[in-house]
């Protein structure tokens, strides 16, 4: 459902632009983008390899800053806070799904999701407790105690939807999420991914090369040149 026209965005970039010194020259990724998310939505993000998405996603996160413009996060100027304020922002507020999964091979199921929570400061008990339940929402209950390498792509995917969603937050960054899995398995990490996205009043940002998300979505986005556009077929039109 699209948020209230009236609510605050919980992410909004003002006139970012990214630039990186190559040898002699300076290499614009991002030029002049301007975004506005909210709690609520469901957003997709097209566009070719190498036209700037991750870009996108590391400044919204904090993991880079803008060469010149203004990433806030539910109210916060990331480009005014410090390496580590962006940190503990970004584990408070972001939850971050990867394509390659990125799940620690150490550490079990239900450790790898219970990770993001005890940095939070959770103790153990509790942890413990959030993360079965989360692993009983993806399916995975019964592999708790299972390492990543017993498990199928998406079965490790469904595990870093539950690691992302562990901590409750209100932001949710998926990079190519689907892009190691087969097309079935793809889509039912999407179906979770959004039905956890809507059910939590959460804003999910998902970036993928794949038209077929676009009927999913609240929003369509597009990379192109280093801008930011808004596509005109989106859910809401369709309906």
């Amino acid at each position: 459902m699209p948020p209230p026209s009236d609510s605050p965005p919980l992410v909004e970039l003002r006139d970012v632009t990214k630039a990186y010194a190559e040898g002699d020259t300076v290499r614009e990724v991002l030029s002049g983008v301007q975004l506005s998310l909210h709690r609520g939505e469901f957003v997709v993000l097209l566009g070719r390899s190498g036209s700037g998405k991750s870009t996108l996603l590391n400044l919204i996160s904090g993991i880079d800053v803008p060469t010149r413009g203004e990433v806030r996060v539910d109210g916060r100027d990331l480009g005014g806070l410090s390496e580590s304020a962006r940190t503990l922002l970004r584990r408070e507020r972001v939850g971050f799904i990867f394509q390659a999964f990125n799940l620690l091979p150490t550490l079990t199921v239900e450790e790898n999701v219970r990770l993001p929570l005890e940095l939070n400061g959770h103790v153990s008990a509790k942890a413990g407790e959030k993360a079965r339940e989360l692993l009983e929402r993806v399916g995975l209950r019964a592999r708790a105690r299972s390492f990543p390498d017993r498990l199928s792509g998406g079965e490790q995917q469904r595990v870093a939807v539950a690691r992302a969603l562990a901590h409750s937050p209100p932001l949710l960054l998926a990079d190519e999420p689907t892009g190691n899995l087969d097309e079935t398995t793809g889509r039912q990490v999407l179906d979770l991914l959004e039905g956890l996205t809507r059910q939590g009043n959460a804003c999910a940002l998902v970036v993928t090369h794949e038209p077929g998300l676009v009927s999913r979505a609240d929003r369509v986005l597009s990379m192109e040149g280093g801008r930011l556009v808004e596509r005109e077929h989106t859910r809401r039109a369709a309906r």
